[in-house]
């Protein structure tokens, strides 16, 4: 490795940081929040930036934390991590496994877990604003360490947008933010371009007309006709993309019906589109309304679908000179450690604050698995079955070295502009 003297400088505190970080870890971990509920988390996050010395904004977006460290003259560079977790009864088995249960969001009472790995993404920044600001010797410029919430339900960031972010924050040069992956920990991964998919979820309504299931002449079976969609809506990734590009779409709810001698008078379809450029996005969403409108007429339905867009987040499409300056900077610190990430079919709605305040991004992954394990798992052709996976009842990031790696990839990052 041949990392330069001022990353050395700042991250010579570590092992200073490491303790209380692994400590806040299991705690974060042991009480999780889901998405809008992060007041706990927040106010830990308040109290810990606070106490390093950054000026501190409460409350925004609901729940987000932003912290502001100035330095003198020189970039800005705002480092994200987001904090909601998940309704996921936890079953890692571990000595800090959640317990918790809350009240969702349509009131049921639901089990919670971090089993995205937000948790692990918040210790990593508060330890990274702790190093930078113990360190600030060693450069000059703004830290800005945002905190997000309800980035599961894809509109956290958007939250923070509509409520005053760009008025507290100074001139924001670039945005970075990180990923917990099931891959080996200790590894790093860039990529420039698109990373993570864009993702629609589309709620349709199918009409048809109800009554005896011995008399089908004198209906029209929304069931029939739903699976008529589903089965044609298969072609518009195999016929309607071009091949090699990345798509995906999902039909992943129907529902219709109360009883088996009843033909229902409607259904319900839920489907979820994963894509990689605003051109396929656009061209998938008008198939799928195309499709079902022409299955509706095809059946004789008595009213038009009806369509509800749901559950949006935008294309994360790194910036290539920002990524390239963090591989070059990885690549010095992390050496072999630090390689090319895949891409991921996974969504996120981070970009929507760089896009609102119009600054170049990128987003990298870190990995969470304990190395010896993934390698067995990778031997004997078995990552897939036994390696965990994000929103995975089982999902939870050996603490070491996946917290000092996040840690130090943020450092790394922002003293590539600091």
């Amino acid at each position: 490795m041949a990392t330069n003297w001022r990353i050395a400088a700042v991250l010579a505190g570590v092992s200073g940081v490491r303790g209380w970080q692994e400590e806040l870890y299991r705690d974060l971990h042991q009480h999780p929040e889901l998405s809008h509920q992060e007041h706990r988390t927040a106010g830990i996050v308040a109290a810990r930036l606070r106490g390093s010395g950054f000026s501190v904004y409460e409350g925004v977006g609901g729940t987000g934390v932003v912290g502001v460290l100035e330095n003198g003259d020189g970039p800005a560079v705002l480092l994200r991590a987001d904090m909601d977790a998940l309704p996921v009864r936890e079953a890692t088995g571990l000595a800090y496994a959640s317990t918790a249960v809350a009240s969702a969001a349509d009131g049921d009472e639901v089990p919670v877990m971090h089993a995205c790995g937000h948790d692990m993404h918040v210790a990593c920044l508060l330890g990274a604003a702790q190093l930078l600001a113990d360190g600030r010797e060693h450069w000059n410029g703004t830290v800005i360490a945002l905190f997000q919430p309800a980035e599961e339900v894809g509109d956290g960031a958007r939250a923070m947008i509509d409520d005053r972010l760009g008025e507290l924050l100074p001139t924001v040069d670039v945005a970075l933010a990180q990923h917990v992956l099931p891959a080996p920990a200790g590894v790093v991964g860039t990529r420039s371009g698109p990373v993570l998919s864009a993702a629609d979820s589309m709620r349709i309504i199918v009409h048809g007309r109800g009554g005896h299931g011995s008399m089908p002449q004198a209906t029209v079976d929304p069931v029939v006709l739903a699976a008529m969609i589903v089965v044609r809506l298969q072609t518009v990734i195999s016929r309607e993309t071009v091949p090699g590009e990345p798509a995906v779409l999902t039909v992943g709810r129907i529902v219709a019906g109360a009883k088996s001698n009843v033909i229902a008078d409607h259904a319900v379809l839920e489907l979820n589109v994963r894509t990689y450029s605003d051109a396929t996005r656009t061209a998938i969403l008008e198939a799928i309304r195309r499709i079902v409108t022409a299955e509706c007429q095809a059946s004789r339905s008595p009213k038009d679908p009806e369509f509800e867009l749901f559950d949006r987040f935008p294309l994360t499409d790194n910036d290539s000179d920002v990524t390239e300056r963090v591989a070059v900077a990885f690549a010095a610190h992390f050496g072999e450690r630090s390689v090319e990430l895949p891409m991921q079919t996974a969504s996120e709605d981070f970009s929507d604050i760089p896009a609102a305040l119009g600054v170049p991004y990128t987003y990298w992954g870190f990995g969470g698995i304990d190395p010896d394990v993934y390698r067995q798992a990778e031997v004997a052709g078995r990552v897939s079955e036994d390696v965990p996976v994000n929103h995975s009842a089982t999902f939870a990031p050996v603490i070491q070295p996946t917290l000092d790696t996040g840690t130090e990839a943020l450092v790394v990052a922002a003293l590539a502009w600091l």
